[in-house]
């Protein structure tokens, strides 16, 4: 904002795309940043989609917060708004996709990587994978230029190229039968530097070399591909008409915080275990006036002073062992529950909060504080996005509310108990057994669909207001006894 009128923006940007999922989008994006980095640049990252693994990779890369944008979980003016917020400062802004450009939720290609694309009236690069193809691929891309003139394709990188033979040829169909510039081909990596899990990356927290890695994919990518005729794709991007929203706080007062809300401690469980957190979730906590606070369920013997809890997704299964030993914090934990502490729990979160996990045949017992445990599959019990309505009283949300969330977990609940009461119905999603999600108990509500602030402002306001009525509860029975 100029003296209280809105600007355009005009960060260079630039959109990375692919034809699937799978096809390298991350590591060259990896690369990209690094490289970008490097020579000088104040590089921001963007992930579209829900995912949390690569927008983590994506931030250590950048060394600095990577947001996600998400037309389904939010709309195109929160869209904008973070992009406007996020990005101001940042020399170039890079948008990774999210499976190929065209993919959306139905056969328009709703919520597509192209959509965000024509959105942010962002140039979009290309990454393919070549294994075991050639001249082919010049017919795809030609198709995908051709698909929607809207969207702005001016560059290919080839990726996963078998040699030199192999690079020629596809290099020289692409730009003998396209009107698409080859920016650069990177041949197949012959070690794992990133390893995957389930559907994706490897968390960064759990690699062993972070650092290394991203420098050699930088290294990688400034050898192989044309980064400052990159650079110049994403400088041609045109300006951005003026948001008249401006930059400021991720969510906006919507639901009746007034000025003085807030000034409460939020506790944060963030380690191992539990790292899948949007940045903008946290943004709009502090926003609303809260004091953050980091936990960790592994190391530390008990809870802070703290007015409520916030444990977000991550793998506690693959954390288990220290989870489960960890019976100091336990107790800690299920006392205050008892005491009236607010506690909201996302998926990983979840299932701390259960009585057990069961992971190859053995179960480790955690947290005890719902009556429901937990097995862990082989392949995916759910992955998508959701949408719940509020059916019951709850301490965060208020009935017949429609949420947009998502979830992806490998665990499936195997014995609970049938009184147990659940306040979400499912309208998308499978949720806890199907039709429902969201354990109430006390002031704990623990579910495996997770929100995003912008597209659930009611979950800021909620989290505050229950704050705010446990700290005076609190006040009230200090100044009581005493």
């Amino acid at each position: 904002m100029i003296n209280d009128r809105p600007v355009p923006c005009t960060v260079a940007r630039v959109v990375i795309a692919g034809l699937r999922g799978g096809s390298g989008k991350t590591t060259l994006s990896l690369g990209l940043i690094r490289a970008l980095k490097d020579s000088g640049l104040k590089v921001r990252a963007f992930k579209k989609g829900p995912d949390y693994i690569d927008a983590g990779w994506l931030a250590a890369a950048s060394e600095a917060d990577c947001y996600n944008l998400d037309p389904y979980l939010f709309p195109d003016e929160k869209i904008l708004q973070s992009f406007f917020r996020h990005s101001r400062d940042a020399d170039c802004a890079l948008i990774e996709g999210n499976r190929g450009i065209y993919d959306g939720m139905d056969v328009d290609g709703t919520y597509s990587t192209a959509e965000l694309a024509k959105l942010l009236m962002s140039p979009v690069v290309l990454v393919v994978d070549c294994t075991k193809v050639t001249r082919t691929l010049a017919a795809i891309i030609d198709g995908v230029v051709a698909f929607d003139r809207n969207v702005d394709v001016r560059g290919v990188i080839l990726n996963n190229i078998a040699g030199r033979r192999h690079e020629t040829i596809v290099r020289g169909t692409i730009e003998k039968y396209t009107s698409v510039d080859v920016l650069g081909a990177i041949q197949r990596l012959k070690d794992e530097r990133f390893p995957e899990r389930h559907m994706g990356l490897t968390p960064h927290h759990e690699h062993p070399a972070v650092e290394q890695s991203v420098k050699t994919m930088g290294d990688i990518v400034r050898e192989a591909v044309d980064c400052e005729r990159v650079l110049e794709i994403a400088r041609s991007a045109p300006a951005l008409p003026p948001y008249n929203g401006g930059p400021g706080p991720a969510v906006d007062r919507e639901c009746g915080l007034g000025s003085a809300a807030g000034n409460v401690r939020i506790g944060i469980i963030k380690d191992m275990a539990f790292q899948f957190y949007y940045p903008d979730n946290f943004e709009a906590l502090r926003d609303a006036g809260a004091e953050l606070v980091e936990i960790s369920a592994i190391s530390e013997g008990g809870l802070p002073d703290i007015d409520a809890l916030y444990i977000g997704g991550g793998f506690p299964e693959t954390n288990a062992i220290m989870l489960s030993e960890n019976i100091e914090f336990k107790n800690s934990l299920r006392r205050a529950v008892e005491e009236g502490l607010p506690v909201y729990a996302e998926c990983g979160g979840l299932m701390y909060l259960g009585r057990e996990i069961e992971l190859d045949g053995r179960n480790y017992p955690m947290a005890a504080i719902l009556p429901i445990s937990f097995r862990m599959e082989g392949s995916p019990v759910a992955h998508g996005y959701t949408m719940v309505e509020v059916k019951e009283d709850n301490p965060y949300f208020r009935k017949s509310a429609s949420l947009k969330g998502h979830e992806f977990h490998y665990s499936r609940v195997v014995d609970h108990d049938p009184d147990l009461k659940m306040v979400f119905a499912m309208k998308r999603g499978k949720g806890i057994d199907g039709s429902s999600d969201g354990i109430v108990y006390r002031n704990v509500l623990a579910t495996y669909t997770h929100l995003h602030a912008l597209g659930s402002p009611e979950w800021v306001c909620g989290m505050i207001r229950a704050a705010e009525s446990h700290a005076r509860n609190r006040r009230g029975a200090r100044s009581h006894c005493s």
